[in-house]
């Protein structure tokens, strides 16, 4: 599965982290949080990015 919002994937067994094609890291989601890594930050502005308003 290819998923943009990272609540698609919550739930997933093993998540692959991909950027410019290349495998960055994988891991639970748990895991990924918390090692602070590229689905951390991606997870984190998506989060701020539920409070905008347009």
């Amino acid at each position: 599965m290819i998923a943009h919002r990272l609540s698609t994937v919550v739930n997933a067994d093993k998540i692959c982290v991909l950027s410019e094609g290349k495998l960055q890291e994988e891991g639970t989601p748990r895991e990924l949080g918390e090692r602070g890594g590229l689905y951390a930050r991606m997870a984190e502005l998506q989060k701020q990015s539920g409070a905008w308003r347009i």
